[in-house]
């Protein structure tokens, strides 16, 4: 898939808000050509990570008293598992994705971005959708007896194609409104990919996992993009075939670097783009400017340029500006930095490249 974002700024989508209006209001004063739908997750439990993307799956609890979500593995299960097949299988014969819809009682943002795109009556570049991927959210929520479905090869299996299903939901409702439409996998536990605590999970088992929910993006003819915002094997996410991939910039920056053919291959051979999350998400917003960042960015593309060969302008054509993480967890003045600064850099960006 050819991409050339140009420096043309998006964000990932937690933010620290109750009501969706002001969210709006932010992002399309920041971000107008690639919009995202806001995740505020202050609006209580089903707005949460992984909870979220939870309807429609077997045996799964939510538990509000204790603020929890579980699978609950336990008795027997064959007819929850037999009907989720059922419907999946309908799904794909038919290509309506509806039976996997996101409530509006598990996301306000979605149902008040398609307002807005609506009623402006454009047709955008890009907009931007998200899911929880499909390791952190099986290595996160549990069973009954506090072991990882990630683990159990009869529920991990529709964690993984329900998740797949609610990427094609969301790229269905949203392609009316856009050029192109993005679906970012967001995988912030690849960040600890390799280390002790997950050192049975096999890069097979990512790359495949990943894959297919990939692979589902594709069917509906958009870009899959997947986000960690720490540190992590950056071939993994290449290997298993994202059109972007999205990292830390801000503390991570150099480190894409350290997979050079990788790099190249992802950049040059399949023409794919980085999303170079170089605002930072903490409070060190407050001591950054626009100038700083782009003066960041140029040095780390230089820095890539030199260790792959590629061609410096290439890797900023095939570059979109993002916040490092999500805004959700920060104070809304700090989060409002963010996205100015994220407008201000990307437009300083096109304009010093002449895109």
């Amino acid at each position: 898939m050819d991409i050339t974002p140009r420096c043309i700024a998006t964000a990932i989508g937690s933010m620290p808000y109750a009501e969706p209006e002001r969210a709006l209001e932010v992002i399309f004063g920041a971000i107008p050509t690639a919009p995202i739908w806001p995740q505020l997750s202050r609006r209580g439990l089903r707005e949460q990570m992984e909870i979220q993307y939870s309807e429609g799956l077997p045996r799964i609890v939510i538990d509000d008293q204790k603020a929890r979500m579980y699978v609950d593995t336990s008795g027997d299960y064959s007819e929850e598992l037999a009907a989720f097949y059922e419907g999946y299988m309908v799904a794909e014969e038919r290509g309506d994705c509806s039976s996997a819809a996101i409530t509006p009682a598990f996301s306000a943002g979605i149902p008040a971005l398609e307002g807005r795109l609506k009623s402006d009556g454009k047709r955008l570049p890009f907009v931007k959708c998200q899911t929880t991927g499909p390791v952190s959210f099986a290595l996160t929520i549990v069973d009954e007896n506090k072991r990882a479905i990630f683990y159990n090869e009869e529920f991990v299996d529709p964690v993984v194609k329900g998740l797949a299903m609610k990427c094609r939901w969301q790229i269905q409702k949203f392609k009316p409104y856009a050029d192109n439409v993005i679906c970012f996998i967001d995988e912030p536990i690849l960040s600890a990919f390799g280390s002790s605590t997950y050192v049975s999970v096999q890069r097979e088992d990512v790359t495949a996992k990943l894959g297919e929910v990939i692979e589902a993006i594709h069917a509906e003819g958009a870009i899959a993009g997947v986000h960690c915002c720490g540190n992590t094997d950056w071939s993994l996410l290449v290997d298993a075939g994202a059109d972007i991939v999205n990292f830390d910039a801000f503390q991570f920056g150099e480190t894409v670097a350290l997979y050079p053919e990788h790099m190249k291959t992802h950049l040059v051979q399949r023409k794919n783009a980085l999303a170079w999350g170089v605002v930072p998400t903490s409070t060190a917003i407050r001591d950054e400017s626009a100038a700083s960042l782009i003066e960041r960015f140029e040095k780390l593309a230089d820095h890539l340029a030199a260790k792959t060969g590629v061609n410096k302008r290439t890797i900023a054509e095939q570059a979109f500006i993002t916040p490092s993480c999500g805004t959700g967890s920060m104070e809304v003045a700090d989060a409002e930095r963010v996205f100015a600064l994220l407008g201000e850099t990307s437009q300083a960006l096109r304009e010093r490249y002449g895109f």
